[in-house]
């Protein structure tokens, strides 16, 4: 199990005033991939006091502390997710904005066999799919 963000956060000796506590709670309570705006209107439910600049400002902190990761699907919005969570894949749906979270053992199994074949140990990756949902029989 990862140690929580604000752990992660006083380890890596960055100071945790209270509104950047309760950003790094509301990632943490976080199952899917928020932008800073979604991360600002979930944290003024906490704290009320809490800027939006405040928020660009603590997001941009953590990732480059290496304790958020920056995802980037082509929407125009950075999204955000916890740099330790377990490793994944994502499938982006292009009509919704859906992200959908998988793993694969085989795709997992070729890149590293891909890697091995180009001479190389394969040390980690991003997998980003994007499709449209396949209609369904009987419907125009």
């Amino acid at each position: 199990m990862t140690k929580p963000i604000i752990k992660r956060c006083e380890a890596k000796g960055l100071r945790m005033t209270g509104q950047r506590r309760v950003i790094a709670q509301v990632l943490e309570q976080s199952d899917d991939h928020p932008d800073v705006e979604e991360l600002y209107s979930r944290a003024v439910t906490v704290d009320s006091g809490i800027s939006i600049a405040t928020v660009y400002r603590t997001v941009k902190l953590f990732e480059e502390a290496g304790i958020l990761d920056k995802l980037e699907f082509g929407d125009g919005r950075a999204r955000y997710e916890d740099a330790e969570r377990d490793h994944h894949d994502h499938l982006i749906d292009m009509n919704s904005g859906e992200v959908i979270e998988f793993v694969d053992p085989d795709i997992e199994a070729l890149q590293e066999r891909i890697a091995a074949k180009l001479g190389y140990e394969l040390r980690g990756h991003r997998l980003e799919l994007y499709g449209v949902p396949l209609k369904k029989k009987g419907t125009t």
